[in-house]
């Protein structure tokens, strides 16, 4: 019964079921005009009762089976284990795997990677559709990166102990830890043929600080700007950037978000109307249709525009991505994204647990949801198979940053 009535008027409630049972009299539920009292005072009508009548089959279950499994199962496990199982499966149970409760252990560690630094090897994870934990991307200049882990790759082992998407929590957490300790990471994954390859990486911890945007003048005035993710300052740190690189005498810009897996849509919408014209950046969509519109002014940068993309570029990387290939506002090379166009939201709770879920599909100036599908840039460019770093301090072998700079030098004269 809702929380608003007593203990004594449940108690009540609850005799009337019985009684009702025992006796079966189904005559009760012909019509929606009888009502349960006390006295003349009435207590619940009939759509109140059969709420109360399904909450009680329903937590009688969950008590009954939370019972037997403390008597019977082979080893010893809480009430709450049991309950954060329970809590767990609710938002299994929706066969999406961007929606998932934490407990508060776990939500800390969510909630820490946007606070600027932790202890770990710097990758970004996600459940796959397969059940892997797949890479998103390894964080620029840290041990995940460093060790050759490549988006795509699927962690299948970490410390030699086997974990799968619904896992994925447990194994972050064996992969953070102290810096300076060492952690064995196993990842599969495919060859140029397709074929399987299971590789053993041991890597050792570092503290992971997110520097999430950084510059650099090339040559013939060409700035450059990588952003590896966005976190609640990128946008001030691409706005100082951008600045400086225009005070310098900017004739074109690229925009390195390779390898970016994504963040805070405010702070990705920001950048976009530093970027384009009037128009809509991204709008989102409900379940119910309700749409919400984000749109940039008539102010933009008047030098050519390249973005640079690959498999690793997700969310806000795609809406970013997305917007400037809908508005003809630049030119995208590299390779097809990663394909997330699904928006999240982050609830905490009172007893510091939390959850994420979907709320909201996203879609590009031009109507287009990319989710499992990917933006496919202007210019497919691949970049060496062998290739270790990619970026302005291995620009002779990066294939992808030399066709932006050619790009930029042709719509530059």
């Amino acid at each position: 019964m809702r929380q608003r009535q007593n203990n004594k008027v449940i108690l009540l409630v609850l005799g009337v079921i019985a009684a009702l049972l025992i006796t079966n009299v189904a005559t009760f539920f012909i019509t929606y005009e009888i009502q349960l009292k006390q006295g003349d005072k009435v207590i619940v009508n009939l759509d109140e009762y059969e709420e109360l009548v399904d909450s009680y089959n329903k937590y009688s279950k969950v008590e009954y089976l939370q019972g037997f499994l403390h008597e019977n199962y082979l080893k010893d496990v809480t009430d709450e284990e049991l309950m954060n199982g329970v809590y767990r499966g609710i938002f299994e149970s929706l066969d999406d795997p961007y929606s998932v409760y934490m407990t508060k252990e776990e939500f800390n560690d969510f909630m820490e990677q946007t606070e600027g630094s932790y202890g770990g090897i710097g990758v970004i994870v996600t459940p796959g559709d397969d059940n892997y934990i797949t890479v998103v991307s390894p964080i620029e200049d840290t041990p995940g990166e460093r060790a050759g882990i490549k988006p795509d790759d699927k962690i299948v082992k970490v410390n030699d102990k086997e974990f799968t998407a619904d896992q994925m929590s447990d194994a972050v957490k064996i992969m953070k830890g102290e810096p300076g300790t060492d952690v064995k990471v196993t990842i599969l994954r495919k060859d140029k043929n397709n074929n399987n390859k299971f590789i053993d990486v041991n890597i050792t911890r570092e503290e992971i600080k997110l520097v999430t945007v950084k510059s650099q003048m090339l040559e013939d005035k060409i700035g450059y700007i990588r952003i590896t993710s966005f976190d609640r300052e990128t946008y001030d740190d691409f706005k100082k950037n951008l600045t400086s690189l225009q005070k310098d005498g900017m004739n074109g810009l690229i925009i390195d978000l390779r390898n970016n897996p994504g963040g805070l849509l405010d702070q990705c919408a920001k950048i976009a109307d530093e970027l384009m014209g009037k128009s809509v950046i991204v709008y989102t969509e409900t379940k119910n249709k309700e749409r919400e519109y984000l749109n940039s002014d008539k102010g933009k940068i008047d030098v050519p525009l390249v973005i640079l993309v690959n498999g690793g570029s997700a969310s806000a990387s795609e809406i970013l991505s997305g917007a400037v290939k809908d508005t003809d506002s630049g030119v995208l090379i590299g390779t097809k994204t990663f394909g997330k166009g699904i928006v999240q939201r982050i609830n905490p709770m009172s007893d510091g647990s939390g959850f994420k879920f979907t709320v909201s599909e996203y879609f590009t100036p031009s109507g287009v949801n990319i989710h499992g599908v990917g933006i496919e840039p202007n210019i497919e460019v691949e970049l060496p198979e062998d290739i270790e770093e990619f970026g302005v301090n291995n620009i002779d072998n990066d294939t992808q940053l030399q066709k932006g700079i050619e790009v930029i030098k042709e719509r530059m004269k």
